[in-house]
C-alpha cells in the first residue's frame, strides 16, 4: 500500500512538473530575434550599386562576399566579388524588419518560414516606406533573413567547454508565426 501511494504521489509531482516546464512564463525558453541580414548580389557596376543601396538603408559598414567556386558560363571565378551584405544586430533590428515589411505590404507566405529563421525578397527598394529613387543606383532589389535564437544557443558556439544545443533549443516554425502575427504581419 505503501509504495503504491508513493508511486502514486510521484507520478502527480511529476505531472506537475511538465506543465510548469510547459507554461509561457519562463523567460528562458522565449524566442528572441538574434540579427536581421540584408543582401544583394551581382559583379562590376551592379556590386557598387548593391554597397550604396545598403550603405544607406542601415548606415552600417557592408561586406563583401567573394566566390568560392568556379562557374565559367557566369564569369564567376575563385575571389571574384559577387555580392554585398549586411548583418544588423541590436535595438534597430525590430525597427528595421517593420520597415522592410512595409515593401511586402505586411504580408509573408508560410513557406518562406523555417525553423530558427525566416526569408522574403524586396523586388525594388523603392517599394521600402520613406525611400527615394536614387539615380546611381537605379532599380535593385535585396533579400532579407532574419534568424531567431533563444537564451543558451551560445553553449554550441563558444571556444572553451563547448557543447552542442539540443532539438529542444530551436525556435519552432509556429513560434515564429505567433512572433509574426504580434507584429502585425500577416502569415498566408
Amino acid at each position: 500500500m505503501q509504495k503504491f501511494k508513493m508511486a502514486e504521489k510521484t507520478k502527480k509531482i511529476k505531472t506537475e512538473l511538465k506543465e510548469n516546464k510547459n507554461q509561457e512564463s519562463n523567460v528562458m525558453r522565449k524566442p528572441r530575434l538574434e540579427k536581421v541580414v540584408l543582401n544583394c548580389g551581382g559583379t562590376a557596376d551592379k556590386l557598387e550599386k548593391a554597397l550604396k543601396l545598403l550603405k544607406i538603408l542601415t548606415g552600417r559598414k557592408i561586406n563583401e562576399i567573394e566566390s568560392q567556386k568556379r562557374i565559367p558560363t557566369f564569369g564567376v571565378r575563385p575571389g571574384l566579388k559577387t555580392g554585398a551584405m549586411v548583418t544588423i544586430r541590436g535595438k534597430e533590428k525590430e525597427a528595421l524588419l517593420k520597415r522592410l515589411f512595409g515593401a511586402v505590404n505586411n504580408k509573408i507566405r508560410i513557406k518562406q518560414v523555417q525553423n530558427n529563421h525566416f526569408s522574403f525578397g524586396i523586388e525594388e527598394y523603392l517599394e521600402i516606406p520613406d525611400m527615394e529613387y536614387q539615380r546611381d543606383i537605379g532599380i535593385l532589389g535585396l533579400d532579407v533573413t532574419a534568424v531567431f535564437k533563444r537564451a543558451g544557443k551560445r553553449v554550441a558556439f563558444k571556444k572553451i567547454k563547448q557543447s552542442r544545443a539540443p532539438r529542444k533549443q530551436e525556435v519552432t516554425k509556429e513560434e515564429i508565426i505567433e512572433y509574426l502575427t504580434k507584429l502585425g504581419i500577416n502569415v498566408e
